[in-house]
């Protein structure tokens, strides 16, 4: 099942943001079914039982066509920071610790998981544009990552039970200022800049993904393939960044964890290939759809 935030119209700031089910081209209402939730977040915490119950509220919702309506973020405003993992495949590690951008630590492959988060003023949609202009030094990058959108809340979840706990996945762009990363030397300036957190289409429930490492990411950026990894290539793995982060803090139904960016960003390249007004970062992971945003 895919499930996104809409709105009627054209409007990418509408305040009348509706819950769907997104199947195929068109799309089922669930705000106009008694009884039915009306955030992602209220989905995610349904619990057991959960999916039927949404199954049966998309089977008597009253259908739109996907064409006639504005996607927002899945989460347009999350209830607590997302979480964000950093220097997690291998490839990417070391290219970011041959860029001379990472001022956080010497070793080229860490041994545990970096997590940071970005704020929920940094989460847009797709179509909304990337507030580039907020970076003082012009050093904007991107990073396309699968997101996973956790169901089961806990606190000390082991790695085996982890995949249990995910309602789903998503994609996010990890819009990141690099002048400003390396200046403080920890990621949260640099990354939690206001919109600096594309996220979208939509999230895909967990049963339409019985094997998360399979999924491929693809980024482009003005149409040159930058990213092409599979999740497999992941240096911690879902169930390790569940396990981790869940270990000290306990994981709530909506929470959301951004577990890394591949080989192939910005800074990857000599010179770096920074973002400029006018480009556009178009994020793929299969089955989830396309994330898509525009820099100004």
């Amino acid at each position: 099942m895919k499930l996104a935030i809409f709105s009627q119209g054209t409007d990418k700031t509408s305040e009348t943001k509706r819950l769907c089910v997104v199947l195929g081209e068109q799309i089922a209402d669930l705000s106009q079914v008694p009884g039915a939730p009306v955030t992602m977040a209220a989905c995610c915490a349904l619990g057991d039982g959960g999916l039927d119950r949404l199954t049966n509220w998309a089977e008597v919702a009253p259908r739109l066509p996907l064409a006639s309506v504005v996607l927002h973020a899945p989460f347009p405003r999350p209830a607590r920071n997302v979480f964000c993992v950093g220097k997690n495949y291998h490839e990417h590690a070391r290219e970011f610790a041959q860029s001379g951008f990472d001022a956080s630590t010497k070793d080229v492959v860490p041994e545990a998981p970096v997590v940071f988060t970005k704020p929920p003023s940094a989460v847009i949609g797709t179509g909304e544009t990337i507030p580039g202009h907020l970076d003082p030094t012009r050093s904007v990058d991107y990073e396309g990552e699968l997101a996973v959108v956790i169901g089961k809340g806990g606190r000390g979840i082991a790695s085996e039970n982890a995949l249990g706990h995910v309602f789903g996945y998503t994609i996010v762009n990890d819009v990141t200022s690099r002048q400003l990363q390396h200046k403080h030397r920890q990621w949260v300036l640099g990354k939690g800049i206001d919109g600096f957190c594309p996220m979208g289409p939509a999230v895909l429930t967990a049963d339409e993904v019985p094997d998360p490492r399979k999924l491929r990411l693809r980024t482009w950026v003005n149409g040159d393939l930058r990213q092409d990894a599979t999740v497999a290539d992941l240096i911690f793995d879902i169930p390790t960044l569940i396990s981790s982060i869940s270990a000290y803090i306990t994981l709530e139904p909506g929470d959301i964890i951004a577990t890394g960016t591949p080989v192939g960003v910005g800074i990857g390249f000599n010179p770096p290939k920074f973002l400029q007004k006018g480009d556009v970062v178009r994020i793929a992971i299969d089955g989830i759809g396309v994330l898509e945003n525009p820099v100004g």
